[in-house]
């Protein structure tokens, strides 16, 4: 058959696209193996933060005693992860998913995509199972999978057990588990690991995180790392920062983790959240002359592909395979441009200087823009404003679990924000007053001169303002 459009992978950015379009009255085939709607409504943001909402409560009652009194909490898993399976998976089942794109005009194809080349008159082929389709346009939305690290025996020990009853965890299997397990190794302390990590310990888990790298949240401010790291060993987390593992067993209470200094730790499961893979390699690429093994697909402003810097005629992508950030409001955000470049209507395309995200620990990190070494990286004369949120008047009055800081990283050449960093209570909606900032390139010295309710804890923004130096 013959489609206007046919987009590969329907996870957040590739459903709005295949969906808005078909909705405009056009033929369009949205092709997708697994679930529709992707990682984020069925094993990534809906989920994990059902976890957290669980544990951020645990983690509150638990700051009563000296504040307001005495209160204990006996954690239980059970209805969280009953609220998962019913309210937020429909017990992984995309079926309401389905029906909507198809309600929207939109053909759905279960299956796995592939490029097959082009048609006599340039239209790009797909095949999907035993069929083969054509259309003037393709979107690619695959996304990206769980990467599983080449450590010894972590990929038989993965192969010995599937699902959430196997020793090894990703991602996928974590959210489905219905018991917090007695004892959790964390395989990386990226975001997805740092968040997952103080979510079970608070529901009892005994967690033991281990990253390679210097320090947690390695994209993110050393700072906010350290601010982490530091709760998470007040929590009981033990923290391994700055050293590998080098072997995976099993054995111990389950799973057994040499690391590269030669201790070891052990855990009922290992949960690996060491970083994403994309999902390129298996789509065709080679057929249309691109490389099958590209960790990324290159987009200009309208989400068109590039190859040695020309346009790929037909050819588009969104979501975390454009290697713009791996976040569904960058996906979502992509796939609105996109749509409205290929119903001829106005592009609301805005850059992405003003890239914003958040970790969702306690504290949470919110981030927008450059950190400082990579604003001194790029050249800028930089100056940062530094302020605790305990030395803020509502940060002190919130007390217990007032951790973090506000830090500022201005281009003083141009008297403008390139990027901040918020950790603390609530520090990802804190952050939309500097996302604003950024993105607008507000000047400084506006912020300087704004009223900032009191006692607040967004007035830190204005005293790490205060706080700016060289």
């Amino acid at each position: 058959m013959d489609f206007d459009l046919i987009v590969l992978g329907l996870g957040p950015g590739g459903e709005e696209v295949a969906g808005k379009v078909a909705e405009a009255g056009r033929p369009v085939l949205g092709v997708d193996p697994r679930l529709v709607g992707g990682e984020c409504p069925y094993f990534g943001c809906i989920p994990s933060k059902m976890i957290l909402r669980g544990a951020d409560l645990l983690g509150e009652t638990r700051r009563v005693d000296g504040v307001a009194g005495h209160a204990t909490a006996e954690p239980d898993f059970t209805p969280v992860a009953d609220r998962i399976r019913d309210e937020a998976t429909d017990d992984w089942d995309d079926t309401v998913a389905v029906e909507r794109f198809e309600r929207q005009g939109g053909t759905f194809a279960r299956a796995a995509g592939r490029l097959a080349g082009r048609d006599e008159q340039g239209r790009l082929r797909v095949r999907v199972g035993d069929d083969t389709h054509t259309a003037a346009r393709v979107v690619v939305a695959t996304g990206t999978a769980p990467a599983v690290p080449p450590i010894a025996g972590l990929a038989g020990l993965r192969a010995s057990g599937d699902g959430v009853d196997g020793p090894v965890w990703t991602n996928r299997e974590v959210v489905r588990t219905r018991n917090a397990p007695p004892s959790l190794i964390v395989l990386g302390g990226g975001a997805i690991g740092c968040e997952l990590a103080q979510g079970f310990a608070r529901f009892g888990s005994k967690v033991t995180v281990v990253e390679a790298a210097p320090h947690l949240l390695m994209p993110e401010e050393p700072e906010a790392g350290r601010v982490v790291a530091d709760v998470f060993r007040r929590e009981g987390i033990t923290v391994h920062e700055g050293v590998g593992a080098t072997e995976v067993t099993g054995g111990g209470d389950g799973v057994v983790v040499t690391l590269e200094d030669g201790t070891t730790v052990t855990g009922a499961k290992i949960l690996v959240a060491a970083g994403r893979r994309p999902e390129l390699a298996d789509i065709g690429l080679d057929t249309i002359g691109l490389d099958p093994k590209a960790r990324n697909l290159d987009v200009d402003d309208h989400m068109q592909v590039q190859s040695g810097g020309a346009p790929v005629d037909g050819l588009y992508a969104v979501g975390d395979i454009t290697g713009r950030g791996a976040f569904t409001h960058v996906a979502v955000w992509q796939a609105k441009v996109l749509t409205e470049h290929l119903l001829g209507a106005e592009e609301q395309f805005g850059g992405y200087h003003g890239l914003a995200w958040a970790t969702f620990t306690d504290p949470e990190v919110g981030r927008v823009g450059m950190s400082e070494m990579q604003a001194r990286d790029a050249g800028l004369s930089v100056r940062t404003g530094v302020q605790p949120i305990a030395s803020n008047s509502r940060g002190w009055i919130h007390g217990p679990g007032n951790d973090g800081f506000v830090k500022l990283v201005e281009d003083s050449d141009r008297g403008v924000l390139v990027g901040a960093t918020v950790v603390g209570p609530y520090g990802g909606e804190l952050l939309g007053l500097l996302t604003l900032a950024v993105h607008a390139e507000v000047p400084v010295s506006t912020l300087a001169t704004m009223h900032y309710a009191f006692p607040t804890l967004h007035r830190a923004v204005l005293e790490a303002v205060g706080a700016l130096s060289a």
